[in-house]
């Protein structure tokens, strides 16, 4: 199930650091970061999928509670992370045409015996992340099918790892985070407890123009100032500190 923005002030103290945690910082030592993508998960022209991945970016590497690569605590604490934008409608994935099984595959090194040459290439592109946030508009209270096609493609590459969920649509998208959080769960993911739902209003716009969608390309400041005021900033905050204590574990 979607988490409301109420569960942020819990989650922030339940991530607050001090002495007695787990979580105290370690000096001094440096490692390379973990790499997360922030997946934009719809392929179509137009849409506002990139706009909205671009704004949960934003919104993680400003926070300087998140130990990241882009908040100045890369030297400091030594399990800092770095957010890159992952777009799926760049890989250029036909629809899933694979002669072979993912998960019969060798677990240690399955990139070499796929059969088609996209495969292996989206399989090293996966390869490279260490934890996954996909950002999904709602289709018919499902995903689109551009991120379950990239997701049917590989198995090994997602397995053990990490994973959020940001979702929106006129009502937040709710149902396509639950969707694709037992997908992930399939893929034997462990997919984090908050998933910020993003209500987007449309108004205005004529009945199935799509293409007027192009003109909201940047965020609407109303539904910014909306989503801030309803704690939807701060759950993609803690998102992503649970995040970092996933990649904690391993």
């Amino acid at each position: 199930m979607s988490v409301t923005p109420k569960t942020a002030s819990t989650l922030s103290q339940k991530f607050s650091r001090n002495p007695n945690s787990n979580l105290t910082l370690e000096t001094n030592t440096k490692m390379a970061p973990k790499r997360v993508a922030i997946v934009t998960s719809s392929t179509r022209s137009p849409r506002l999928n990139p706009t909205i991945t671009q704004y949960v970016y934003d919104v993680l590497t400003s926070d300087p509670t998140i130990p990241t690569s882009h908040s100045g605590t890369i030297d400091t604490d030594p399990r800092h992370i770095t957010f890159e934008i992952l777009d799926l409608a760049k890989q250029s994935l036909p629809l899933y045409d694979e002669s072979v099984i993912p998960a019969s595959l060798p677990a240690a090194d399955p990139t070499p015996h796929y059969s088609k040459a996209h495969t292996r290439a989206w399989s090293e592109v996966v390869r490279q992340y260490d934890a996954f946030i996909f950002v999904t508009p709602q289709y018919n209270w499902s995903i689109p099918a551009s991120l379950k096609n990239a997701l049917d493609y590989l198995f090994f590459e997602w397995k053990g790892k990490p994973a959020g969920i940001v979702s929106y649509g006129g009502r937040g998208g709710g149902k396509a985070a639950d969707h694709l959080r037992g997908i992930l769960t399939g893929l034997r993911m462990s997919v984090v407890g908050t998933a910020p739902a993003l209500p987007v209003k449309f108004t205005g716009l004529p009945v199935g123009a799509l293409s007027e969608v192009e003109e909201k390309v940047q965020l609407d400041e109303r539904d910014v100032a909306g989503w801030r005021e309803a704690g939807f900033e701060g759950m993609m905050r803690n998102l992503g500190m649970e995040l970092v204590c996933e990649l904690d574990k391993e």
